[in-house]
């Protein structure tokens, strides 16, 4: 059994530990409050338009926008979404894993022709790619250090004119959808081209003699670009919340499994304390008796 001073040490570095993790805990908390604020206000606007785009698109023979154009898939864009830090549990590399698997599986051909590129939004994702050689374009990760609509165009008008110039034929994008604290889903949706949106009944039904200015078909073509957009946007925002909430749940683990060994450790020096005072009181009444004898 360790001796008294070293499970002192280790209890105080337990407890250091102990309020750390606390702290972090409560300022996860405090972020996750702003951005959850900040997707759930965002969720509404972006199905709207998402409606309405496809409202009148459904109403269209077609659209002229370089953005809905399907090509063969022979150059591909993965957009992975991570954060900056660590200390967020499996945030992180389920991303990641999402991204190999849908490499794996669907752009195997283009990987090994090397057509496969990647943009990474978050410094952990970004060290990882880079590692590997794969190939990562730019560096997005001072996105975070002002999340707002403005500074995401700046990434999509690049990936948007890649994608017109013919540099990617598609674009994907992979990130954590938020849910609740406790709960992200790995996302996988299609940026580019735009994906088409099925009529159902509601739209093929929604015949409302509306006066459109300027047409229709100019409406469209300036939504598009919005849309896609709003969809990067959306996705970081949810990726943000996601990010806290994993951190808030994963140092709320650590905080109690740092309790659970402070708990072990205080039994353990109680006992080593017993221990010694019984040796001490031994050798006392063994030496009082050789004294006595």
């Amino acid at each position: 059994m360790a001796n008294l001073k070293e499970v002192r040490i280790r209890i105080a570095s337990v407890q250091s530990t102990q309020q750390i993790t606390k702290a972090m805990k409560m300022v996860s908390a405090a972020k996750l409050k702003r951005a959850t604020n900040a997707i759930i206000q965002l969720r509404p606007y972006a199905t709207k338009l998402k409606d309405i785009l496809g409202n009148l698109s459904a109403s269209l023979e077609g659209s002229s926008s370089p953005y809905t154009q399907e090509r063969e898939p022979n150059k591909v864009l993965i957009v992975v979404v991570s954060s900056n830090r660590g200390l967020a549990g499996a945030f992180n590399m389920n991303v990641i894993k999402a991204a190999n698997n849908l490499i794996a599986e669907k752009y195997s051909e283009q990987f090994k022709n090397g057509n496969v590129s990647i943009v990474s939004i978050g410094k952990k994702s970004q060290d990882f790619y880079e590692k590997r050689n794969y190939k990562v374009i730019g560096n997005n990760n001072d996105v975070y250090t002002a999340l707002t609509f403005e500074n995401v165009t700046k990434i999509t008008d690049a990936i948007m004119a890649g994608f017109k110039k013919g540099d990617f034929d598609k674009v994907e994008i992979i990130y954590n959808r938020f849910k609740n604290a406790a709960v992200q889903f790995v996302t996988t949706e299609q940026l580019l081209p735009l994906p088409k949106t099925e009529v159902t009944a509601t739209t093929s039904s929604s015949n409302t003699d509306y006066i459109l200015e300027p047409s229709k078909e100019e409406i469209v073509e300036q939504l598009i670009p919005k849309s896609i957009k709003i969809q990067l946007y959306k996705a970081l925002l949810d990726s943000h919340a996601s990010e806290h909430g994993a951190r808030m749940t994963s140092m709320d683990k650590a905080t109690e499994n740092a309790g659970d060994l402070l708990k072990a450790l205080k039994l353990a020096y109680n006992q080593a304390r017993q221990a010694a005072i019984t040796t001490e009181l031994s050798e006392i009444v063994s030496g009082a008796a050789a004294l006595n004898g």
